[in-house]
């Protein structure tokens, strides 16, 4: 069929105002940027060009455009405008909408993300968006709250799902009803479809360009640390003490762990090792020398055991990893009793003392014959020498235990340093450290560990002389 006979024009607008105003008439105006959009679809996913080689081009320029790159969709956007005015259509769209105007709305649900564009571009405390079938729902500082605006239909969200797909040489079907993708800023959406979940659903998490610091923490607007915990947190790393980082969902344990990393010399080799990139460790430190491995089990040439074996061949001082599943549990904990000191990871538990299980559970998984008790022990000593729990609390982020690790007759002890007193709202600090991590601490960072002792003793002075100051009688002299 003649492309012409696809095209609309002023008139087939003023037809399809007559159609909507005409009693009993529902989808006129709808009806028709519906069809505009059908139409500017079939117009942009036209093959174009004079050559094969043209043809490739624009089909990349399309492909980069739907991952977000920057120059591509302004290029892709302008291609939809002077089309609709080559046709006589751009113009205001009647307010109340997402979208200002025609062309908007024909890139956002044709190249775009649909009625997420408009979320997306404002970033402000944004962490997650999520999709359930319609329904839209937007994270920010740990909270979901429900969004103003919505899918029309689950058919937009699958063609959304579907472009992300195609578009990242991943796989998505009625076999495989599943995916995760990455948008070009580092967002990590994981989706699902009919078959697997009762509606599609999408779930975009976003890896925010920020400024990561312990200092950064402390700040009353933050409110994640004190400067105390701070200090504590800045020796443990330059001691090179072995820390899990556990917590709920959107807890900020990854945050955490990036201002960890911070603190870390630049000149000593970092690896990462994730099954999605998501520390953006390149990105946000470009000064420090790691090197960052993305593994994928289902890919016999960049399963976690690879990526372990070469991380371990590239002399790396510490390994950072941002969530310890069963694959990689056992590598790991070899990599800490090894030599890797100052390594940092995440892992799912619900309380600090289950992860020596938990990690136990997860390296007897590959079958060879381990003595539990033995390896339960090692991993204590080794590997988690330091748990660091997060929360959300009144909804802020904030460090809720601080424990140090140890095993007693065949008995995990969690000691707490730090633990934060939900009902009064504030840190209470012990400084109960074992002899073995204090002698650790006055080794490796000597001034640090006699500063962090002179911080601790100011701070009880002036509580004991709050105290005092509480406690003497009114009007005494």
């Amino acid at each position: 069929m003649d492309a012409r006979e696809h095209r609309f024009s002023a008139m087939d607008y003023i037809a399809g105002e007559r159609q909507r105003k005409r009693p009993g008439r529902k989808d006129g105006d709808a009806g028709w940027r519906k069809r505009v959009v059908e139409e500017m679809r079939g117009f942009l996913l036209a093959a174009r060009g004079a050559s094969e080689e043209d043809e490739r081009r624009y089909g990349e320029l399309l492909n980069r455009a739907v991952l977000g790159y920057p120059a591509e969709r302004e290029r892709m956007y302008h291609l939809i405008h002077d089309e609709l005015m080559r046709r006589g259509l751009e113009g205001a769209l009647p307010p109340g909408g997402p979208y200002g105007t025609l062309a908007e709305m024909v890139f956002s649900e044709v190249i775009g993300l649909n009625v997420l564009e408009p979320l997306l571009k404002d970033r402000e405390g944004l962490e997650e968006i999520q999709v359930v079938g319609t329904r839209i729902f937007t994270v920010r500082n740990g909270r979901a709250e429900p969004a103003p605006v919505r899918f029309s239909s689950p058919r937009d969200v699958e063609r959304i799902q579907h472009n992300l797909v195609l578009y990242n040489n991943e796989r998505f079907s009625p076999r495989k009803p599943w995916a995760e993708v990455s948008l070009v800023d580092g967002s990590r959406v994981t989706m699902t479809g009919f078959g697997f979940t009762s509606e599609p659903t999408l779930t975009i998490r976003i890896f925010p360009l920020r400024r990561y610091s312990l200092a950064a923490l402390c700040e009353p607007e933050i409110g994640t640390l004190n400067p105390r915990i701070a200090a504590l947190l800045r020796l443990l790393v330059r001691s090179y003490v072995n820390m899990i980082i556990i917590g709920p969902t959107n807890s900020g344990k990854t945050h955490l762990l990036k201002c960890l990393i911070a603190e870390m010399p630049d000149e000593e080799r970092i690896v990462t090792i994730e099954s999605r990139f998501e520390l953006m460790l390149g990105r946000d430190f470009p000064d420090k020398n790691v090197v960052e491995f993305e593994a994928d089990d289902a890919d016999e040439a960049r399963t976690h055991l690879q990526a372990f074996k070469l991380a371990l061949r590239q002399s790396p001082r510490r390994i950072c990893h941002a969530e310890i599943r069963d694959q990689d549990a056992n590598i790991y904990v070899r990599a800490c009793t090894r030599g890797h000191a100052g390594s940092i990871a995440c892992v799912h538990v619900s309380e600090l003392e289950d992860v020596p299980d938990a990690l136990t559970d997860m390296c007897m998984l590959d079958a060879r014959g381990m003595n539990p008790e033995r390896l339960r022990k090692r991993i204590v000593e080794f590997v988690v020498q330091v748990g660091l729990e997060m929360a959300v609390v009144n909804g802020r982020r904030r460090l809720v235990r601080l424990a140090e690790f140890s095993y007693d007759r065949g008995n995990v002890v969690a000691t707490d340093l730090i633990r934060y007193d939900f009902d009064a709202d504030r840190w209470i600090v012990t400084d109960r450290f074992s002899p073995r991590l204090a002698r650790k601490m006055a080794r490796h960072d000597p001034q640090g560990w006699k500063a962090y002792l002179e911080l601790a003793e100011r701070e009880r002075r002036e509580q004991a002389a709050a105290g005092r100051d509480r406690t003497e009688p009114k009007g005494a002299a």
